[in-house]
């Protein structure tokens, strides 16, 4: 299958012939390597989902405890004195 035409006078097989010696060219040439690429691309993708959601964490606690003080504060408060 090193370049050389078989035909077996059946289209069917002719065909798969065809379509294997292009996945086999293929392979060998090392354009595969798109599938790699897109592996690090979802690896890197899922690492920055996963430090953005620890950041949004974060802030919404910190965003929480804020508001919890505030309305303690307002809660508590009197005309004379400050929180």
């Amino acid at each position: 299958m090193t370049g050389r035409n078989y035909s077996t006078g059946i289209p069917g097989v002719d065909f798969l012939i065809t379509f294997l010696q292009g996945r086999v060219q293929r392979a060998r040439s090392g354009e595969l390597d798109r599938g790699a690429s897109a592996v690090e691309w979802v690896i890197i993708s899922a690492v920055v989902v996963a430090i953005v959601g620890v950041v949004a964490a974060i802030i919404n606690a910190a965003l929480s405890d804020g508001a919890n003080k505030v309305g303690d504060c307002i809660k508590g408060a009197d005309a004379g004195s400050t929180c």
